[in-house]
């Protein structure tokens, strides 16, 4: 039985204690506003999509978009941002605990599982959104740039747990870590996600068991 695919389900905007009224009610102005907007990109598409669809499904005023992000394009990244982090919290990828917990996990088979359940976390919330995202680029000069500029960082992530799995254990023979670090940009993809998860019907679990079963074998040589 497949696993019924993850909206970005955000958490109720909390006013935080350093927040007045009007900044709490901007950041929850702006989660309702993300909020609707994912539900209408990941359903309709991007194009069909316009600033008067997603002030009605968030039930706001256009204006009120407008003043809170200029453009639908804007929307766009701030929910992808949002969807990728799972919170709203200006933490780098690199920065993340479950990141820190796989380099440091040193146990060559610990971290790739753990690397690899993180990268399934995030897939979860935000591969319906990526893939919008990859779709638009086609037609957007801007989102393709937007798409560029992810893809750069996920294989700056993935170079950087190549290089702490190469200190654990031998990677196979005549591999560089930039080859490793390709490997694993290509198997932790939200492309590969989106297609087994949500076309072929994969459970989440069974996407990240193939995922780190796959990297052990082509990344290692552990037995």
């Amino acid at each position: 039985m497949s696993e019924t695919p993850h909206r970005n389900r955000q958490q109720p905007t909390v006013k935080r204690p350093s927040e007045d009224g009007r900044t709490a009610r901007s950041r929850s102005t702006r989660t309702r506003i993300t909020t609707a907007a994912t539900e209408l990109f990941t359903t309709a598409g991007y194009s069909s999509t316009s600033i008067a669809a997603i002030a009605a499904r968030a039930g706001v005023s256009e204006q009120s978009v407008y003043y809170s992000f200029g453009t639908k394009r804007a929307i766009l990244t701030a929910a992808l941002d949002l969807a990728i982090a799972g919170d709203d919290e200006p933490v780098p990828t690199l920065e993340r605990p479950w990141v820190r917990d796989a380099l440091a996990d040193p146990d060559p088979r610990g971290q790739i599982r753990r690397q690899v359940a993180g990268a399934a976390d995030v897939y979860r919330r935000a591969a319906p959104l990526l893939d919008v995202v990859r779709s638009a680029a086609t037609i957007d000069a801007e989102l393709a740039e937007v798409w560029a500029t992810n893809l750069q960082q996920r294989l700056t992530v993935q170079r950087i747990f190549a290089e702490a799995l190469a200190r654990k254990t031998p990677l196979p023979a005549n591999m560089a870590v930039d080859a490793a670090a390709d490997t694993a940009l290509a198997i932790l993809s939200p492309e590969t996600y989106h297609l087994l998860v949500h076309h072929q019907g994969w459970a989440h679990t069974r996407w990240r068991d193939w995922a780190t079963n796959a990297l052990q074998r082509l990344l290692t040589t552990l037995p």
